[in-house]
This record gives C-alpha cells, structure tokens and sequence, in this order.
C-alpha cells in the first residue's frame, strides 16, 4: 500500500515541487526510491514560519548498479533551491550505519510526515531496526549530539538552537522511561506524550513552541530555567544510564541486515 501523509500546512507548491523532484531522482539514477519522508523541524513537531523542506529517502539502484565492481556513490544529492533540500541514501548505507549505532536512519523511520513510500516497506525496516539497533549506541548519539547543540545554544544564547538539543533529551528520556526499546519517535510532541513529565516543564516547552510557531527569528535569551535544568540533567543521567561499551558482536546484525538488503534489492530488479 502506497504511504503519503502530508499535514494541510505545508506548501503544496513545495510538496509539488519535492515530488517532482524524487520522480527526476529515480529516473535520472535509475533507482527506486522506497520511502522519502520529511526529517526537519517540520516533522520534528518545532517549525518556524520560514523552515525549510527537508526531504530525505531511501532508495534501491538497479541490480546491475550492485553487481560490479565499480561501484559508485551511495547517496543521492541535489542542488538546494530556495527553502527545498532533497537528499538521499542508498538502503545498503542505511543499513550499514543502522548497524554501527547511528540513529538518521531510525528517525526517517518515525517520520510523521512521508511524501511516498510502500508501508511493508517501512514496517519491515522498522522492524529490522528494533532488532537489530544497540540501544546504547542509539542513545550515545542522542548524547553527543544534544551535547553539541546545547554548547551552541548557551554560547549563542539562542532561544531557537535550544530545540536542537531539547529533542535529543527527551529521546533520552524516552528510552530510559521505555527500557525494552532502541527506536524513540523522533517527534517531541509525541516524545512529550509518552514519557512522564514535570508540569512546568511541559507548559514552558509547550510555550516556547509556540513562540517559534509564529516567530521568523526568536532572538536570544536566557532559556526557562525548566527546559535548560531538564536538558543539562538528562544529559548528565544519560552519560551514567548508556555508557560506553566494547563494541559488541554485529554478526547477527549484520546476517539479518544483509539478508533484508538481498530480499529488498531482488524484488526491485524483480519488477523492473
């Protein structure tokens, strides 16, 4: 069944112009694009009036695109153009930084917002993902990442950067409150919902959104003294609750990711 879940407040010129755009991908690389979603502010749950589109896919190049030895890149790039950036990966990259703990691809996965896809597709692959993700390695990205930002965020004094390292603490809540899983929504209102939170907090997330929702440029400021405690003690507890550890033994990952890649790029060829 074919995946399309577009929000009414999004441009449909753009939209327009990012369908285009993925149909230009798969005929000018002769691949087949497998899920494209919206990976920015927009699905994050945080737009500003000017945000941009940010499309990112998963595709499958031909079989005789894998069946030699001169392979070419595995991502797909095309030209910014305005407020639009329409980038993709080859699903064998998707898979191999699924396996060395990167979460990009986990997080395509729980896209609220798809602009094509096959649901099978996805479900599969979110299935595979849950089986297959370190947990750990998930949650030290969200770590380093959410480090990084909120540096920028205190150096710059911007309210709009704190976003930026609040959504990656509150995957890190997530998965603490949700012990038996790797693969947290990438959504911070749905990040909100499901994880038990001070009232104060949310109301000062919940305005702070709100301001960002109408505002082109938040300025800076000092950030509520709610988010900024909430974002410096998760981080704190995080380093604690996912430490760092050998690397562990990615044969069964890497057996079940391999035989998901053969099944997917098989049935491609398949149909074409």
């Amino acid at each position: 069944m074919a995946l399309r879940a577009i929000p009414d407040s999004m441009d449909p010129t753009v939209v327009g112009d990012i369908d285009a755009q993925l149909d230009r991908v798969e005929l000018d690389h002769r691949v087949s694009v497998r899920l494209a979603i919206e990976s920015g502010s927009r699905a994050w749950g945080f737009p500003s009036p000017d945000s941009d589109y940010d499309c990112r896919f998963v595709y499958i190049a031909s079989l005789d695109d894998y069946l030699t030895p001169w392979r070419g890149r595995d991502v797909i790039e095309t030209p910014l153009v305005g407020l639009l950036d329409v980038n993709g990966w080859d699903l064998a990259k998707a898979l191999r930084l699924l396996v060395s703990g990167n979460a990009v691809l986990i997080e395509w996965l729980m896209s609220p917002i798809v602009y094509r896809g096959d649901d099978r597709f996805r479900d599969d692959l979110r299935a595979l993902a849950e089986r297959v993700a370190d947990r750990n390695k998930v949650a030290r990205h969200y770590l380093h990442l959410g480090r990084k930002q909120w540096e920028l965020a205190e150096h710059h004094r911007s309210l709009k950067k704190v976003f930026y390292s609040l959504r990656p603490a509150m995957a890190l809540r997530w998965l603490r409150e949700h012990p038996g899983a790797a693969v947290a929504p990438m959504h911070l209102p749905t990040l909100l919902e499901q994880c038990t939170l001070a009232d104060d907090f949310v109301a000062a997330v919940t305005e702070l959104t709100e301001l960002k929702s109408r505002t082109r440029e938040m300025g800076s400021g000092a950030v509520p003294t709610p988010i900024a405690t909430f974002i410096m003690d998760e981080f704190d507890r995080a380093a604690d609750v996912f430490p760092r550890t050998p690397d562990p033994d990615t044969d069964r990952a890497r057996a079940l990711t391999a035989e998901f890649f053969r099944a997917e790029a098989l049935a491609v060829g398949a149909r074409r």
